[in-house]
């Protein structure tokens, strides 16, 4: 469809049911504004209004429960959120890739015969471009050139997945355009992986990726990072009362990848000197019988993280039978047992390169103000050191939480999210 008939065709109501159901009724008309935007953006960038385009979304995700569990073959929960990438892509038969991103001054262009990793390209939109064009070349997957002008409302650095959902997008549209939508949104989630281990140099897990490729609850086992058991949850906060709260706190993670790297770099040097690849296939045990030469070797700190590892396995384990059986409290218990851990010993809430600023603290302090003794929990978000927390909060305190939230962080720093069926997808 080109781009005036596509225009005609949404502002006429004719997409709204697929914004419904990927955004919800009362965002329809917002959803709408913000599609018809994006494509006078494209046009701006690249003109050409006879071409025929396409409209791809990416979910952002949000981490329910197993923090930093999932880059030693560990459990989570995880969810997709109505908060997204969205691209507006049109086919090109040159073999270049052009990616504008609204926001950004910078064009990446990528010519696909050139897509091997380079370190010079490390913790750039361009790698993980080229990462994903070179993931599908080494799983057999076709690759080719497009356009595409991209926007999101996925904060940057908030720990909803960015750059994860940034990955998924490219290897959603090269599926469409070059492989007729065969490759399964599992498969795409691993070769994102892959384009940020391998061509972004940042050693993230899988959790990011599967969730915002998969969509909806999900519980992902990681034991086999090949054949990871993706399990479905029924579960709909707002049908218990609920929101889920996702409160930014003005810091971001730039310059923050050694913190992040350093997470599953100690955890495997623990799980390395116990005689593993991995902290999967470690016991409690293992770790205090062996702690006096742990502690020479990898130090005090490495231990802790490991130990968080161990336990938020379980907790993870747990909460998924909590929800399963409606047993909110056991949940909450282990949502607020989760935020304690990973602030006591994975020690992801502030980054020791600049203790002055301790936004994550805070918020979690402003947020045991205001629920606790409720029904409710509240835990660090994401990858930690900076970004956002998140807060199960019932209806009726809503108003007052968001409120008190900002009070501090800001308007519109305190975000109800909605969580959505649909991951990866071609709207239109």
């Amino acid at each position: 469809m080109n781009i005036s008939s596509l225009k005609a065709y949404i502002a006429e109501g004719k997409l709204n049911d697929r914004l419904a159901s990927l955004y919800g009724e009362d965002a329809i008309g917002m959803q709408t504004d913000r599609y018809l935007k994006t494509i006078d953006n494209y046009v701006k960038q690249y003109g050409k209004t006879e071409r025929d385009v396409e409209i791809f979304s990416v979910s952002g995700r949000s981490e329910i429960s197993g923090n930093h569990t999932d880059h030693n073959n560990g459990k989570v929960i995880a969810a997709a959120i109505n908060l997204d990438v969205i691209a507006i892509v049109t086919k090109r038969d040159d073999g270049i890739i052009s990616v504008k991103s609204e926001g950004f001054d910078k064009v990446d262009v990528i010519n696909v015969n050139d897509v091997l990793p380079k370190e010079a390209n490390y913790f750039s939109s361009y790698a993980l471009i080229t990462g994903m064009c070179d993931g599908f070349n080494r799983n057999g997957y076709s690759i080719g050139g497009f356009d595409a002008f991209t926007t999101s409302n996925v904060f940057k650095g908030s720990g909803l997945s960015s750059s994860a959902a940034f990955e998924v997008m490219i290897g959603n549209i090269l599926n469409h355009l070059y492989n007729g939508g065969r490759v399964d949104n599992v498969e795409i989630a691993k070769i994102a992986q892959f384009a940020e281990n391998v061509h972004f140099g940042k050693k993230s897990g899988l959790m990011d990726q599967m969730a915002c490729a998969v969509g909806g609850f999900i519980n992902i086992d990681f034991a086999d990072t090949k054949n990871p058991i993706i399990k479905k949850i029924d579960f709909d906060l707002n049908k218990y009362g609920y929101y889920l709260y996702i409160v930014n706190t003005g810091g971001n993670h730039a310059d923050l990848n050694d913190d992040y790297s350093s997470v599953p770099t100690e955890m495997k040097t623990v799980a390395k000197l116990l005689g593993h690849e991995v902290l999967r296939d470690v016991k409690y045990s293992d770790i205090i019988d062996n702690s006096a030469m742990l502690r020479e070797k990898a130090g005090d700190r490495a231990i802790l993280r490991s130990i968080h590892y161990l336990n938020e396995n379980e907790r993870v384990s747990k909460q998924v039978e909590a929800l399963e059986k409606e047993d909110l409290d056991t949940f909450f218990e282990n949502v607020i047992a989760s935020g304690m851990s990973s602030f006591r010993f994975l020690q992801n809430v502030y980054t020791v390169k600049n203790v002055e600023e301790q936004g994550l603290s805070l918020a979690l302090a402003v947020s045991e103000q205001v629920l606790l003794g409720k029904k409710a929990a509240w835990r660090v978000h994401g990858g930690g050191f900076a970004g956002t927390i998140q807060a199960f909060v019932p209806a009726d305190m809503s108003e007052t939480y968001k409120t008190e939230i900002e009070k501090v962080f800001g308007k519109g720093n305190c975000v109800a999210l909605r969580v959505r069926n649909d991951g990866a997808v071609k709207v239109i």
